[in-house]
C-alpha cells in the first residue's frame, strides 16, 4: 500500500496540465516504465472512465491502485495522487490572490503549460500507435478527433464514443479475446446502491447541519459530470456560486487548473470558502463528496469490467472505442491543452524541444518538470 501511495503522491506533485495530461503521465510511469500493464489493458481503464461520470484521470488512477492492491491500493492511490492538490489549494485559498496574481507564479504556470502539450502528444502519438492499425481505427480517431474540434462538448463526446462502440460490435469482433469459462458478467451491486442511496437521500437531510448540506451539493456535482474536471465549473456555479463572490469562484478555478493533480480539487478551494467557521473541515468535506460519487461506479462494475471485455461484442466495441480514445487525446491536445498555453514561436520552439527530450533522450518528468518551470520563467523576463 505506501509504494502504491508513494508512486501516485510523487506524481500528483508533476502532473500538471489537466485530465488528457494525466492520462499521459499515468501511461508513461505505469505503461511504459512501471509495467502494471499493457496499453490494452490501459485503454481499457480510460474508454471505462469516459462513460462514467466524475473525474475521468482520477477514476483511472484509482483503478490503476485498484488492480495492483484491490480497494486498498485504490485508495492509497487517490489519496496519493490528490493529497499534493489539497495541500496546495488550501495553501492558496489561505493566501488567496496574493499569490496567483504574481508574475512569477503566471510564468511558472506558462511553462508547465506548454510541458503539458508534450505530454499529451506523447500520449497520443503512443496510444495511436498501439489502437489505429487499421483503415477502420484510423477513420474512427481521426472522426473523433474531428467531431470534437468543431462541435466540442461533452454530448458530442459521448456521441462519437457511443458511435465508435456500436462500429466496434459490428467490424471489429475478430479483435475479441476468448473466455474459456464462459463464465457471466455481474456487477458489485454494494457500491452501486450506496452510489443511489447517498443521491437519492442527501437532498433531504442536507438541512440538519452546514456539513451535511456542504456533503449534499458536492456529491450531487460530482455525479453528474460527464466529461472531466472543466465540466464541474458550470455545474458548481450553479449549485453554490450564489453562497460566494464570483472572485473567489473565479480565483478557485484558475487555481485548480494552474496546480498539478486532478482539476476536482476545485472542490477543495471552495469548501475552504464555503464553512469560514471550520474552513479545513470544509475543504476535506468538499473533496471528498466530489470524488465519491465516479469512484462508487467504478467500484460497482470496474471489478469484472475484463470478463466483460472478453466477449466478442464487447471486445469489438472498446476496439473501436480505444481508437476514438485517440481521437478524444488529439483533439483534447489543440484545445483546451494548446490553445491554452502556446501563443508565440518561442513556445513552439519550447514545445519542440520537450518532445525531443522525452521522446529520444528519455528525460525523467521530475526534469522535464524543473527545465519547463525554469524556462517559463526566463521567457517572461525577456
Amino acid at each position: 500500500m505506501f509504494a502504491i501511495f508513494k508512486t501516485f503522491f510523487l506524481l500528483g506533485w508533476i502532473s500538471f496540465g489537466g485530465p488528457a495530461a494525466h492520462i499521459g503521465y499515468f501511461r508513461q510511469t505505469f505503461v511504459e516504465k512501471r509495467k502494471w500493464l499493457d496499453d490494452a489493458d490501459y485503454a481499457q481503464l480510460v474508454a471505462l472512465s469516459q462513460f462514467l461520470p466524475g473525474p475521468g484521470s482520477s477514476q483511472v488512477g484509482f483503478a490503476l491502485g485498484y488492480k495492483r492492491g484491490g480497494l486498498g491500493g485504490a485508495c492509497a492511490a487517490f489519496v496519493g495522487f490528490t493529497l499534493p492538490s489539497v495541500i496546495i489549494m488550501v495553501a492558496l485559498a489561505l493566501m488567496a490572490s496574493q499569490v496567483t496574481d504574481t508574475s512569477v507564479f503566471q510564468n511558472l504556470v506558462h511553462g508547465l503549460k506548454l510541458l503539458a502539450i508534450v505530454v499529451v502528444a506523447d500520449a497520443a502519438w503512443g496510444m495511436y500507435k498501439n489502437f489505429c492499425q487499421s483503415r477502420l481505427t484510423v477513420s474512427l480517431c481521426l472522426g473523433t478527433a474531428i467531431a470534437l474540434l468543431l462541435l466540442p462538448g461533452i454530448a458530442t463526446q459521448m456521441a462519437v464514443l457511443l458511435l465508435a462502440a456500436l462500429i466496434g460490435v459490428l467490424y471489429l469482433k475478430g479483435q475479441a479475446q476468448p473466455n474459456p469459462d464462459n463464465k457471466a458478467f455481474k456487477a458489485s451491486w454494494l457500491p452501486l446502491l450506496i452510489f443511489a442511496g447517498l443521491f437519492i437521500a442527501l437532498p433531504f437531510v442536507a438541512h440538519l447541519s452546514p456539513s451535511t448540506a456542504l456533503f449534499n451539493d458536492f456529491y450531487q456535482a460530482g455525479s453528474l459530470v460527464f466529461g472531466g474536471g472543466h465540466v464541474v465549473l458550470p455545474l458548481l456555479q450553479n449549485i453554490v456560486g450564489d453562497s460566494l463572490t464570483q472572485d473567489t469562484f473565479l480565483t478557485g478555478y484558475a487555481a485548480a487548473q494552474a496546480v498539478p493533480g486532478p482539476m476536482f480539487t476545485f472542490a477543495t478551494y471552495l469548501g475552504y470558502a464555503l464553512m469560514p467557521a471550520n474552513p479545513i473541515a470544509g475543504a476535506l468535506i468538499a473533496t471528498l463528496a466530489v470524488f465519491l460519487p465516479g469512484f462508487l461506479l467504478l467500484l460497482g462494475v470496474l471489478k469484472n469490467w475484463q470478463l466483460l471485455a472478453s466477449r466478442p461484442a464487447v471486445a469489438g466495441a472498446l476496439s473501436g472505442v480505444n481508437a476514438a480514445v485517440v481521437g478524444l487525446l488529439a483533439a483534447a491536445l489543440y484545445q483546451p491543452v494548446f490553445t491554452s498555453a502556446a501563443t508565440s514561436a518561442q513556445d513552439i520552439a519550447l514545445v519542440l524541444v520537450g518532445f525531443y527530450l522525452l521522446q529520444h533522450l528519455k528525460l525523467h518528468i521530475v526534469w522535464l518538470v524543473a527545465t519547463f518551470m525554469l524556462a517559463g520563467v526566463i521567457m517572461g523576463l525577456i
